[in-house]
């Protein structure tokens, strides 16, 4: 091994990048910032470059893709973050390599063979179109995931950030200019959104070749390979099936929904679930990224209660009370932006707003069970969560009524996810007491506003009216909070070292 080299590494990522934990949350969600502001900018003209049917096949394929994606390095990807070695860590990451290449071998005779069944059960001719470009986005996916645990581990997380820029504006680009000079149906969707993750995944590829070549390619081995494939293997034969039922779990309401119902309601709640989740995952996304690092290092250290309370209260404040406003304006929100044809996906997106916020959450903290080696707690989570998930949505079907399905699906996630907060809480030894006091506390901050929103929606004020003082009210709050909330202040002193 290259001494010198590993040195190197390893004095980059414990002594020059002694940022802050919020430092490196603000890092990665520079780029994200960026992302999800294209993305929003573009949604306009793609609702009106494409319909939602389009939106509706679209959103079947990225269903698709994203089951077979979490699997894709066979959750190796996560073992990459854990050994002290840099040696160890370098062929965990051709670990995954590997497993990439053997995942998207085997779904291109499975994608040929069942085409036909795929396209019956989820009713919708058009997806059998697009099956053939499903394994290339597993490929460049998967590569994606392990660059991206290394990327973790190194804590540069600029290179992140750096590569959301590049696949949001590549997707978007390629997105509306197929739009533009053709109208193709939902192949303009689908291909920019391979571009983008292909793009993505070069670019921090790219990256890591030019900083760590030499520390790869001094360290990597077969053998070396083989011994991590045995030692890591927990990550295969455990933690793959519980994060396989979880992408499903995740994937169920485009599939059943286009089962019960039509791509149209499909594109509806694509659209509405979307635009909700992005500003959701702007913060949780960074944070969670961050956190499972900074995690692993506070169980160590016998700091994991504190860190994870603090991380717990800075994802209340930031979430609550945005959700809480979209709760009362959604359809009206959508309706401005999108139009009238679009005034359903703001419905779903209300009636689904509940759930994301305890999904926002509960999310980033989901890397205490993988830390403190509760591995097997994973599998019997995303079984009852998607069960849960699939009776909720089939019932709803059944009854012929998406919103009831939605309905059902929403109050079941809010169960399922308050569970799961509340155990990774316990896992960490942070009260179910002051769980609660946090929570209760920020929706006191939010009744005034609520009281005044609700009050004009009552009224009937002009739509546009009501959107934009809504927007300012948020706005407002995170004003407050920055320079007033001294509990916030204090978390983020601690979280610098």
């Amino acid at each position: 091994m290259d001494e010198i080299t590993a040195d190197a590494v390893e004095k980059r990522s414990d002594n020059s990048k002694k940022e802050s934990f919020v430092f490196d949350v603000l890092t990665l969600a520079g780029g994200t910032t960026f992302a999800q502001i294209l993305t929003i900018l573009a949604a306009p003209v793609l609702t009106r470059l494409y319909g939602p049917d389009d939106f509706g096949v679209w959103a079947i394929y990225l269903s698709i893709t994203s089951i077979i994606s979490v699997i894709a390095c066979m959750r190796y990807e996560y073992s990459i973050m854990l050994p002290e070695s840099s040696e160890e860590a370098v062929n965990l990451l051709g670990l995954s390599f590997l497993a990439v290449l053997l995942v998207t071998g085997l779904t291109f005779p499975a994608i040929w063979y069942f085409k036909e069944p795929i396209v019956n059960i989820l009713n919708s001719q058009q997806i059998g179109n697009y099956l053939w470009l499903v394994p290339p986005f597993i490929f460049v996916n998967g590569l994606f995931l392990a660059l991206n645990s290394w990327n973790s581990r190194t804590k540069l997380f600029k290179r992140l950030s750096l590569s959301r820029v590049f696949s949001s504006v590549s997707s978007t680009v390629t997105q509306v200019g197929i739009g533009f000079i053709e109208k193709t149906g939902a192949s303009g969707l689908i291909v920019g959104s391979l571009a983008g993750q292909s793009i993505a995944t070069f670019a921090l590829g790219g990256q890591i070749w030019r900083d760590d070549r030499k520390l790869i390619v001094k360290n990597l081995s077969w053998e070396k390979i083989y011994e991590g494939f045995k030692k890591y293997r927990k990550f295969s034969l455990v933690d793959t099936w519980g994060a396989l039922m979880n992408s499903i779990s995740w994937q169920l309401p485009a599939f059943l929904l286009s089962a019960f119902f039509t791509p149209a309601v499909v594109g509806f709640y694509s659209l509405g679930f979307r635009l909700l989740q992005m500003p959701m995952s702007l913060i949780g996304g960074s944070i969670s990224q961050v956190f499972f690092q900074r995690a692993s290092r506070a169980f160590a250290e016998g700091t994991l209660a504190s860190l994870v309370e603090n991380v717990f209260r800075m994802l209340v404040v930031i979430g609550m009370f945005p959700i809480l406003i979209l709760t009362i304006v959604g359809s009206d929100v959508f309706t401005v932006i999108f139009g009238k044809a679009w005034a359903e996906a703001g419905i779903y997106a209300q009636i689904l707003s509940l759930w994301a916020f305890v999904w926002f959450i509960s999310s980033p903290l989901t890397a205490i069970y993988v830390v403190v080696k509760k591995y097997h707690f994973g599998f019997h989570y995303n079984f009852f969560n998607l069960i849960t998930r699939l009776l909720s949505l089939t019932i709803g079907g059944l009854l012929g009524n998406a919103r009831t399905a939605l309905i059902l699906f929403s109050l079941s996630g809010i169960a399922v996810y308050g569970y799961l907060c509340l155990k990774m809480m316990s896992y960490a030894g942070v009260k179910t007491s002051k769980v609660m006091k946090i929570v209760i506390s920020n929706f006191i901050l939010f009744v005034p506003a609520g009281t005044i929103i609700i009050t004009l929606k009552i009224l009937e004020i002009d739509k546009i009216l009501l959107v934009i003082f809504s927007g300012m009210i948020v706005c407002l709050y995170y004003v407050y909070i920055l320079k007033k909330d001294a509990q916030m202040k204090k978390i983020i002193r601690e979280f610098r070292n």
